[in-house]
Parts: structure tokens; C-alpha cells; sequence
């Protein structure tokens, strides 16, 4: 056994769609130090990064692929069930399979595809290595299934797991797609830096490095955000002034708990 979790994987791993976070993940299992030969990519459109794998050992849209210990379901929820359909017959009952579509619950997956189900909800700055995942498993998913589970979306950043399926709605809604809101955020802070008179360029400028720097100082601080907030807030100040606004009544809080509601209800309206 190796220190490296990655390396320590047995068996053939299938990854079904290398679109955006298909690929993302594949791309950090290959830096992890995962064999490319280990790996078998089906992905009707590959894009040319994906493409280029294959000359470093990827085997892509491969006929012949023998028996497959993990299969990683990161197709379109919507082309889920045919997918599945045909990925099935490659499928034994004690296969892992890892699904990062939104909205698809163990159960689905289990009737779809059969094998061992771990459900996980990434996030697109697993693009950069520096997502983070929520995983459930199944109850017949072994502890060195989830062990191998746990280093294929390590790939692309942290993992946190719950117990309770029942919470991956509202992972869904805050770290699924939060960061959408954040880039909002940062768009509509250049938007009003402009209505205050700043060049378009230069409000845009603020607002990205801003939001970015703004992010990597949580990061790296052991404060809690309150604290942090409180540390650039002078009393009777300029940002003081800002912050009674978006704290006041109907402000952020309020909104950002209706946003993570509507979100937590289309998520369930969707499962399947």
C-alpha cells in the first residue's frame, strides 16, 4: 500500500462524461498520480483537452474495457437513465458506482445502474482544486469503497460526508450552487461601482479582486466570517454605512435564506 489514496485504487475505473466537472476530476486524479491507463473515458464529444488524454494512455470510447471495479457517473441529469441503460450490462452488483449529477438519488441510481451507489455533490472550482464535495453512500458500501470513493473526489478538493441523503437538497442549494451567487455578487458590486461614477474597467477590477482576495483571507484565517466582517467594520464608518443597508430589514440575511430556499425545493422537485 502506498501513502497516496489514488494509487492504492484496484481495478478499472469508467468515467461516463468528461464535460466540465467529468473532466475536472479527471484531470486530478491523473496529477494525483493515478495511472492513465487505468482509466476509461466514455464521452460522446470529448473536448480536445480530453482528446489529448488519450495519447497519454486515457483509453477513451473504448469497445473492450473488461470487467469495471468503479464506475463514475458524471453525465447530464437529464441523459441520465439512457446512459445508464447501456452502461448497466457493465455493471456487477459489487461495483462502486460515484454519481455527481444533481437531483439523482441513491435510489434511482440503484435501479438504473445497480452496483454499490455513492451520491456526491461538487462544485465548479473543483475546475481549479479547489471544490468541495458532499458524499452519501449507500448502506451496502464498504468501508474501502468509500475509502476509494472518497480519493476520486478528493481529486478536486475537500469531501465532506453526511449520513442523511435527505440533506444533499440543501448541500445542493449552498455549495452546489453557490458559486453563482457569488459571482453575482461580484457582478452586481461592479454594476453599482459604476453607478457611483468608477470606469466600467476599473469597477470590474475592483469587484473580481475584491470578491477573489476576499475569499482566499477566509481561506487561510481561522476567524469566523462574523469575525472577519467585524474586523474591517469601523463604527460610524464607511463600511458600517454599507452593512446597515445590506443587514437591515429585507436585506442579504433575508434574501439569501428565500434564495436557499427556492433552491432546496427545485432540487427536490427535480430528484429522481
Amino acid at each position: 500500500m502506498t501513502s497516496n489514496p489514488l494509487q492504492n485504487i484496484a481495478g478499472t475505473i469508467l468515467l461516463a462524461g468528461a464535460g466540465k466537472m467529468g473532466g475536472a476530476m479527471l484531470t486530478g486524479w491523473l496529477a494525483g498520480g493515478l495511472k492513465p491507463d487505468r482509466v476509461v473515458v466514455i464521452e460522446p464529444q470529448p473536448s480536445a483537452e480530453i482528446a489529448g488524454l488519450a495519447a497519454k494512455g486515457v483509453r477513451l470510447n473504448a469497445e473492450e474495457i473488461g470487467a469495471v471495479e468503479t464506475l463514475v457517473m458524471a453525465v447530464k441529469p437529464q441523459s441520465f437513465r439512457e446512459a445508464g441503460a447501456t452502461l448497466k450490462a457493465r455493471i456487477a452488483p459489487s461495483t462502486l458506482v460515484v454519481s455527481i449529477m444533481a437531483g439523482t438519488t441513491i435510489k434511482s441510481l440503484q435501479e438504473v445502474c445497480g452496483g454499490t451507489v455513492v451520491r456526491a455533490m461538487p462544485n465548479t472550482p473543483a475546475a481549479i482544486g479547489r471544490g468541495i464535495t458532499v458524499a452519501v453512500a449507500a448502506e451496502n458500501v464498504s468501508a474501502a469503497q468509500r475509502a476509494t470513493a472518497d480519493a476520486l473526489l478528493r481529486a478536486t478538493g475537500t469531501v465532506e460526508w453526511v449520513e442523511d441523503e435527505g440533506l444533499m437538497d440543501a448541500v445542493t442549494a449552498v455549495s452546489g450552487s453557490g458559486p453563482a451567487y457569488v459571482f453575482l455578487l461580484a457582478e452586481e458590486l461592479a454594476r453599482a461601482g459604476i453607478a457611483a461614477g468608477l470606469p466600467e474597467e476599473l469597477a470590474t477590477k475592483l469587484a473580481r479582486e475584491t470578491v477573489a482576495g476576499s475569499g482566499e483571507l477566509l481561506r487561510r484565517s481561522e476567524l469566523a466570517s462574523a469575525t472577519l466582517r467585524q474586523n474591517v467594520t469601523s463604527p460610524g464608518g464607511t463600511t458600517a454605512a454599507a452593512l446597515e443597508v445590506l443587514m437591515g430589514k429585507d436585506g442579504l440575511a433575508q434574501l439569501m435564506i428565500r434564495a436557499i430556499a427556492a433552491a432546496t425545493a427545485r432540487s427536490k422537485e427535480l430528484a429522481k
